[in-house]
């Protein structure tokens, strides 16, 4: 009791100071909420924000951790310093080397993400007089995972500003905001930086330095570091097979690249009762569809070869669940409570939405063969929209109902 009676002794005698929400974030972050219920209520449980937004950052975690080793991996590989026959569960993959390189890359973008972003929070906090809210600490996470390794962190600073201000402060802080901050933050970086974004040399740890070796006549016979989605868009053979994109020994962004980790995160999310089962499978049933529409589009033979949309059109239907950010996307970004429908039929809507659109703007822009990000910031444009109509429609049947028995 003793620490508590201080604690609210000090809050009494500091209630006025424009400091004191950024005590209270700090304080709690550790301890207790700063507000517990005394009596009356009518609902306990042991979850808060808190705890749901360190319930996703668990599931996030093997995903980071699996992250620093393939940047690793990857690094090494494009050097041509190790083979890729033993793959991702050969003795050169799980190596100190990889995970040293791929901690020295990944731990700033964690650093950066966090701090630029808990900092903007903690200022806008202090001067509306709120408390700070816990909603970053999920965003924080996200944002390394899914941009370029070798992204400048200066880069990535300005990019989590422009995503905490613009994506949610302005609409009210968390639970208000209508778009994922953390895609707020990508497509910022994408549209601002598109170099920094896209091509073959931003998403393995040395590649401009191995291109610069070989331009210098040097022979490195190794794989050139573009992604499997920027191959098949260039309308190349994939030099990756099915278990290669299963398990993430591939190119791309820092955690994205793992189907099975993201797969167990999903569980995870889904035992605990924080995502949605609903959107992820209506999601993935929605990039089936697309997959099999683009296939009976080339087995119709209205696409040839020499179309630029034939790489990604003929890719197995299936394929695309594992290549890109699908998969991430689907599983911790479209669940986002806030920002996705709320209704049961409105999920089922809006998830089919976001996996159909995915695989559309994948196919047909091949400058940017990725639609994931902008799938679902344009659901969560249009999730209010959908729930409303569902909303409607529910009241409409009850209408009918009630004149019904009137009558």
């Amino acid at each position: 009791m003793g620490l508590k009676q201080n604690l609210h002794n000090f809050k009494e005698k500091n209630k006025d100071k424009k400091w004191l929400p950024g005590f209270n974030a700090l304080f709690t972050f550790l301890y207790m909420p700063n507000e517990t219920t005394h009596n009356g209520t009518h609902i306990k449980a042991a979850d808060d924000l808190k705890r749901t937004m360190n319930t996703v950052i668990m599931a996030l975690v093997p995903c980071l951790i699996f992250g620093m080793f393939n940047a690793g991996y990857q690094h090494y590989l494009t050097q041509g310093l190790i083979e890729s026959a033993d793959g991702f569960l050969g003795a050169s993959f799980w190596t100190w080397d990889n995970f040293v390189i791929g901690l020295w890359k990944v731990l700033p973008l964690v650093i950066v993400s966090y701090g630029v972003g808990l900092a903007v929070e903690f200022i806008f906090a202090i001067i509306k007089g709120h408390e700070v809210e816990e909603g970053y600490l999920v965003t924080g996470m996200l944002v390394p995972l899914i941009v370029p390794v070798d992204i400048p962190l200066w880069m990535l600073a300005v990019a989590v500003v422009f995503g905490v201000v613009i994506g949610k402060e302005v609409f009210g802080g968390t639970g208000m905001n209508i778009l994922n901050p953390a895609l707020t933050i990508r497509a910022f970086l994408f549209f601002a930086y598109p170099t920094w974004m896209s091509g073959d040399k931003v998403w393995i740890h040395g590649a401009v330095e191995r291109d610069q070796a070989i331009a210098a006549g040097q022979n490195l016979d190794a794989i050139s570091g573009e992604t499997i989605l920027g191959t098949l868009a260039q309308n190349k053979e994939v030099g990756y097979n099915v278990m290669d994109m299963f398990y993430g020994i591939i190119p791309g962004s820092v955690g994205e690249t793992s189907t099975l980790l993201i797969l167990l995160g999903a569980l995870f999310l889904i035992f605990t009762k924080i995502g949605s089962w609903r959107i992820m499978l209506s999601s993935v049933i929605g990039a089936l569809v697309m997959g099999l529409i683009f296939n009976g589009v080339v087995s119709s033979g209205w696409i040839t070869e020499s179309s630029k949309f034939y790489g990604l059109m003929s890719t197995e239907f299936w394929h695309h669940l594992l290549i890109g950010g699908f998969a991430f996307g689907t599983v911790f970004m479209a669940t986002d409570p806030v920002t996705a429908s709320q209704t049961t039929k409105g999920k089922w809507i809006y998830g089919f939405l976001v996996g159909f659109i995915s695989i559309m703007i994948r196919v047909f822009n091949p400058a940017y063969p990725e639609g994931v990000m902008l799938a679902i910031l344009l659901m969560n444009v249009f999730a209010p929209t959908i729930d409303h109509y569902v909303v409607q429609g529910n009241v409409k049947k009850r209408m009918k109902r009630v004149k019904v028995k009137t009558a």
